[in-house]
C-alpha cells in the first residue's frame, strides 16, 4: 500500500478521534464515560499504543460504534456507491423496517430509509437516541409524528425536524397504505 493510499485509510486511533469530535466529546468526557485515562486514550487516538479488544469495546460503547466499525474503510471494492439491492433492513417497532443508507465510516451524518406497513409504527412508546439533529422526510404515504407532547400529520414531501433526545414516535396514519420515510441525523446515533 502506498503512502497516498494510507492517507485515505486512517488507523483505529484516527477513526476514534474523528468520531469523538463528531459527537462533541472531549478526551476527558470519553475518559470519564469509559473508565480509562485521558493519557491512555490520547495515545490510542495517536496510534501510539494498540488497545485490547475489551478496551475498544468500552470506548466504542461511549462513541456508539461497534468494534467492527473501526475497521470499516467506507465504500466498497467498487467505490463509494452503495447499492440498494445489497442493503439489509432491520425490523423494529410494529410493521416497520429501517435500512441504513450511509456507510459506517460516516461520523457526521446518518441517513436511514424507513418503511411502514399499513398501521405500522416505531412502537407504542416514544423513544430517544443520542442528542442529534434529526430530520424526517415523508417520501410517500402519510404518517403521524409525535415529538414530546406535539402531534403532527405529514404527507408526501412534508418534513419535520427535532432533536433525537426528544421522545418521538412515528405511525403510518391511514391504516390502509404503506408509507416510506427518510431520516437524516447529524451526528449519527445508530
Amino acid at each position: 500500500m502506498s503512502n497516498e493510499q494510507a492517507d485515505f485509510r486512517p488507523g483505529v486511533g484516527s477513526r476514534l478521534r474523528r468520531r469523538r469530535r463528531a459527537l462533541h466529546l472531549t478526551l476527558k468526557d470519553l475518559a470519564d464515560q469509559s473508565g480509562l485515562t485521558e493519557g491512555y486514550l490520547s495515545q490510542v487516538e495517536r496510534d501510539q499504543v494498540n488497545a485490547s479488544v475489551r478496551t475498544l469495546q468500552r470506548v466504542c460503547e461511549v462513541l456508539k460504534l461497534t468494534v467492527g466499525d473501526l475497521f470499516d474503510q467506507g465504500g466498497s471494492a467498487a467505490g463509494p456507491v452503495l447499492r440498494f439491492r445489497d442493503a439489509h433492513g432491520m425490523s423494529f417497532g410494529e410493521g416497520a423496517t429501517k435500512i441504513k443508507l450511509t456507510p459506517g465510516a460516516f461520523d457526521h451524518l446518518e441517513v436511514l430509509l424507513g418503511h411502514f406497513t399499513p398501521g405500522g409504527s416505531t412502537g407504542v412508546e416514544p423513544y430517544t437516541h443520542g442528542s442529534s439533529e434529526e430530520l424526517l422526510l415523508v417520501l410517500c404515504g402519510e404518517v403521524e409524528v409525535w415529538v414530546g407532547e406535539q402531534h403532527h400529520r405529514l404527507s408526501a414531501l412534508d418534513s419535520i425536524h427535532y432533536l433525537s433526545s426528544q421522545p418521538h414516535r412515528v405511525v403510518e396514519s391511514t391504516g390502509t397504505e404503506e408509507a416510506r420515510v427518510l431520516w437524516a441525523m447529524a451526528p449519527p446515533t445508530y
